[in-house]
């Protein structure tokens, strides 16, 4: 038996969208621990650009903003599968429907739309799968730390955070009848298809990357190994938290490096 005890468990994983996110680092690390994964995709389009990864196993379609879909899928995964051992919710959807802007000129509809899928949906997912779940399941959410201010995330940043507090305030609700764990996975940043669409994240990441205490980038497989922990019974003793996995980047302000290059005077 490996350590993480992973072994012959069953784990439902969301939002794999191709071999860069980390919900497919998640799943294939699960799997390589002896653990079989039921996947949920969004759409026949996505599943259909997924074909050579997710060929053979188990799928199915949930757009998680249509809470009748989210039911449907939690009542099929547990009669086919269940019950289920743990969760990986990696959600995100923003619509910039007037380009980036400032947070001040958020479209109320993008906003709502947002946090419907990227951060209630995990609480229309708990609630219709806790039938499904083992007694003693753990339920993982991937998110970035609620501190990141940087402009061009938009308004994900507060979506964000709201996420990891609905999983606390789920690991509360849950435990007055079970012992389900919610932990959330709060990354710096990363290397994904997704980030690269993003106006100017190429320079916030090696500014990220000057910032982290070993001066080299976040991997997504680092992001992935944190969250295999917290879904495993190795990481029991862990609830409610929102585990920030940024190489140090977040407690670096004052590296020596940063400073002495904003201080240096102009032509010196």
């Amino acid at each position: 038996m490996s350590f993480l005890g992973l072994t012959g468990k069953t784990y439902l994983v969301l939002g794999v969208a191709n071999k860069k996110s980390v919900a497919w680092h998640v799943a294939k690390t699960l799997e390589s621990e002896g653990a079989k994964v039921v996947y949920s995709v969004r759409s026949q389009a996505r599943l259909d650009s997924l074909k050579g990864l997710l060929d053979g196993k188990p799928v199915y379609l949930c757009d998680l903003e249509h809470e009748a879909q989210t039911q449907q899928l939690a009542a099929a995964v547990g009669r086919e599968h269940g019950p289920l051992d743990g969760v990986l919710h990696s959600v995100a959807f923003a619509n910039f429907s007037k380009g980036m802007q400032p947070f001040h000129e958020t479209v109320r509809t993008d906003f709502l739309q947002a946090t419907a899928i990227s951060a209630f949906s995990l609480v229309e997912l708990a609630r219709a799968l806790k039938p499904h779940l083992k007694a003693d399941a753990s339920v993982v959410s991937i998110g970035i730390s609620s501190q990141v201010t940087a402009s061009n995330y938009g308004y994900m940043s507060p979506i964000k955070a709201a996420l990891e507090s609905a999983s606390r305030f789920l690991a509360k609700s849950f435990s007055a009848d079970s012992r389900v764990r919610f932990n959330s996975v709060n990354a710096g940043p990363l290397k994904t298809s997704a980030s690269a669409g993003i106006p100017g994240y190429l320079h916030n990441y090696l500014h990220a990357e000057k910032m982290t205490f070993r001066k080299e980038a976040l991997k997504t497989q680092e992001v992935a190994d944190t969250a295999v922990w917290l879904l495993s019974p190795r990481s029991s003793g862990i609830n409610g938290q929102g585990i920030v996995v940024d190489a140090g980047m977040g407690w670096n302000f004052f590296d020596e490096e940063l400073v002495a290059a904003s201080s240096r005077l102009p032509g010196s």
